[in-house]
């Protein structure tokens, strides 16, 4: 806030807008991000601290109450050893989005250097990098996951062998393709700018030009790339869980309750209906989070 002056002397109130106050005014137009929003934020305070509020063990088993429908005890049924499936669907969202926004946060890390290297490099450079970054395009993606989890599951090196580790591994190994092709757009067309021929005439290295000076500027379709991703890691995550090569049981996913839940369609469909619905609320709310975001880092809108 700075104060102008009119003409006849009386001060007038100037408001200087920034980046973020601009994003946060276009991103909030867009209805249905600011709904995305709200129910991502639902979901994961409830995946947070629904499992902790309830004191209730998601894993433990009680077969007298097994395959009861959804009423005011249960919310949303139990399932074949009588575990609520409320309480199972927020630990097991926990996991899920875990893996989804790490798989995210690895794959835009190993994106945006491949993508910084070629566009600001470029020659040979980034014709080895784009030919590596097309031919995993070719690969069938579900087949090269399968083999990749199956290979670090095999114990080759232990620490990466267990848990969660070699799903994120694998959806971020599997996935950094199109995020390197929108960096490496945006440094060809950021490189060739002014300000970029200033730093390099004022001494900078190309490391720092790379880091503090391109990068910040190319930031906008790497914000919107990664709210996509996770959306794509979940649904990556849950197919690979769903067809036994995911996330083991006990440990909760919503891909694996899903499995489980297949041979039980016919007697208790809660116990697939709800999953798979958290998997569409989250995978669309992150759709239209990238859609809101999108809308507002566009410097060309029109009031």
């Amino acid at each position: 806030m700075t104060q102008a002056t009119l003409a006849k002397g009386q001060p007038v109130t100037v408001r200087h807008e920034t980046l973020a106050t601009l994003t946060w005014h276009y991103f909030i137009k867009h209805r249905l991000a600011v709904l995305g929003m709200c129910v991502l934020g639902a979901l994961i305070l409830g995946a947070v601290f629904v499992p902790i509020a309830t004191g209730y063990d998601p894993g433990k088993t009680h077969i007298l109450d097994k395959y009861l429908p959804p009423s005011l005890q249960h919310p949303m049924g139990t399932d074949g050893l009588g575990r609520d499936l409320l309480i199972r669907s927020m630990d097991g969202g926990r996991i899920s989005l875990l893996i989804g926004l790490l798989a995210m946060l690895l794959s835009i890390v190993i994106g945006t250097t491949v993508g910084a290297l070629a566009g600001f490099y470029g020659g040979w450079m980034d014709n080895i990098l784009m030919r590596v970054a097309d031919i995993m395009l070719t690969l069938p993606t579900l087949f090269v996951a399968i083999l990749l989890t199956q290979l670090l599951r095999a114990g080759v090196i232990p620490f990466l062998s267990a848990g969660i580790v070699p799903i994120i591994l694998v959806i971020a190994a599997t996935s950094w393709m199109g995020v390197a092709r929108l960096v490496r757009a945006s440094y060809l067309s950021i490189k060739q700018k002014e300000f970029v021929e200033a730093a390099r005439a004022a001494g900078a290295k190309n490391g720092r030009i790379i880091i503090r000076h391109i990068l910040p500027n190319a930031m906008s379709p790497i914000i919107v790339a990664a709210t996509l991703r996770v959306g794509a890691a979940i649904i990556t995550e849950s197919g690979l869980s769903y067809l036994g090569f995911g996330v083991q049981p006990p440990t909760p996913t919503w891909g694996n309750m899903l499995r489980n839940a297949q041979s039980e369609m016919d007697y208790a469909p809660w116990t697939a209906i709800f999953p798979g619905l958290f998997i569409f609320l989250t995978v669309i709310s992150f759709n239209y989070i990238g859609d809101g975001l999108r809308d507002a880092l566009d410097p060309h809108h029109v009031e």
